[in-house]
């Protein structure tokens, strides 16, 4: 019965997305207004949940004087400061080394950019992305955001969402909200990142899909862009990818391809089986998230990835068979690090040191980045220690 529902609801998706096939441009697609409508159950009090929490308390919150508090928080969060690793908090960490400047740039979900000539002390955070004239701007976001030296340009790509606008409601599950990595850039890697489409809500993946944490990738002359299929439409989340034209501007590829499913690791289990609510709701499925290309030092392919397990957050890896975007990719049955950690991506220091960075959550903290060394000199990157830094 599980595997026929997951077929119905990809189905349907695929169904509703070939309506407007061989377009991702918003401006030639017709937008269906879609109604809202019922949702899964509510969480429990006190269940574990991911994405915040929707059910209602039993005692009514004091919010007196909360809007000015917000405001004195945003005002603190915004000052430019120098801050010690250790004391960062964040999801999604994502660092680009500058070889011209010798200087390091640390982005992720939220979208400020801090940077570092010791990666132990952080200047930031500093606002480098303007999307004015854009639907980005009426949404949340950006998250998991990333930045990529491709040709003379920079590119910022986060993933931005708009829970006005509705792309499809399935019943009893989900108000899927129109969700997206868009891709800004800039001649300089401390921005601003800006507009460079013709249409400026130009959408590189299927508008009728949720898709989120688009990554960028390079190989034989072609630019790809791979990005998570999310669980909350298609219940069996998917890692899928499409070929961008050489300035990025647009999508080529007629249709995405899809590289696997997360339910090819067996390590990644389903969300309700393991206890975990997803923004207050008992939403059935398996996730994936984070995609992060690599080569080892023999050429071996290999993607980091993100799921959910018996350790909560786990970060995972697969390997491409063939050594290339084409697959196919046998998933590494054991997590490459579990404990509630995840959303990794790896980095090389000035001095030529291999290094990971990852968001890891202790009990019920803030999601907090750490270092860990790595080695890569075989087919398969081999997790060592972490990194402790002193203060």
């Amino acid at each position: 019965m599980k595997k026929i529902f997951r077929l119905i609801m990809a189905t349907s998706v695929a169904i509703a997305a070939a309506s407007c096939a061989n377009t991702n441009n918003t401006t030639e697609v017709s937008k269906v207004v879609v109604q809202p409508g019922e949702q899964a159950p509510l969480a429990d009090p006190g269940q574990k949940n991911f994405g915040g929490s929707a059910v209602i308390p039993s005692q009514p919150r004091d919010t007196t004087g909360m809007a000015e508090r917000m405001r004195r928080m945003r005002e603190e969060m915004n000052k430019i400061r120098t801050v010690h690793f250790n004391d960062l908090s964040m999801s999604d960490p994502f660092i680009i080394p500058d070889p011209e400047t010798q200087t390091y740039y640390l982005t992720s979900t939220g979208g400020r950019l801090y940077k570092s000539k010791d990666l132990v002390w952080w200047e930031g955070p500093y606002n480098v992305i303007d999307i004015e004239g854009t639907w980005l701007k009426t949404g949340g976001g950006p998250a998991a955001s990333e930045i990529h030296k491709i040709g003379d340009y920079y590119y910022y790509a986060g993933t931005w969402n708009d829970h006005a606008d509705l792309i499809q409601q399935v019943p009893r599950r989900y108000n899927v909200p129109h969700n997206q990595t868009y891709l800004l850039r800039s001649k300089n890697i401390e921005g601003p990142y800006e507009v460079f489409t013709e249409d400026p809500n130009y959408d590189w993946q299927p508008r009728e899909w949720d898709c989120i944490d688009g990554t960028l990738y390079e190989e034989d002359g072609k630019i790809y862009m791979i990005f998570v299929h999310e669980w909350t439409q298609i219940i069996d989340g998917t890692m899928d990818y499409i070929e961008l034209s050489a300035d990025l501007s647009k999508t080529i590829s007629e249709w995405p391809v899809t590289m696997f499913r997360a339910t090819e690791n067996p390590s990644v289990k389903e969300m309700n089986s393991l206890g975990e609510a997803t923004f207050g709701r008992k939403l059935p499925g398996w996730v994936t998230d984070g995609p992060q290309m690599f080569r080892t030092q023999t050429g071996k392919l290999g993607m980091l990835w993100s799921g959910w397990g018996d350790e909560r957050y786990l970060q995972l890896v697969c390997y491409s068979e063939s050594g290339t975007i084409a697959g196919p990719w046998i998933q590494e049955p054991e997590p490459f690090l579990g404990n509630n950690s995840g959303h990794g991506m790896l980095f090389r220091t000035f001095e030529g040191k291999l290094m990971y960075v990852v968001h890891h959550v202790e009990g019920n903290g803030p999601r907090k980045p750490q270092y860990w060394n790595v080695d890569d000199s075989g087919d398969k990157l081999v997790l060592l220690d972490q990194i402790i830094l002193e203060k």
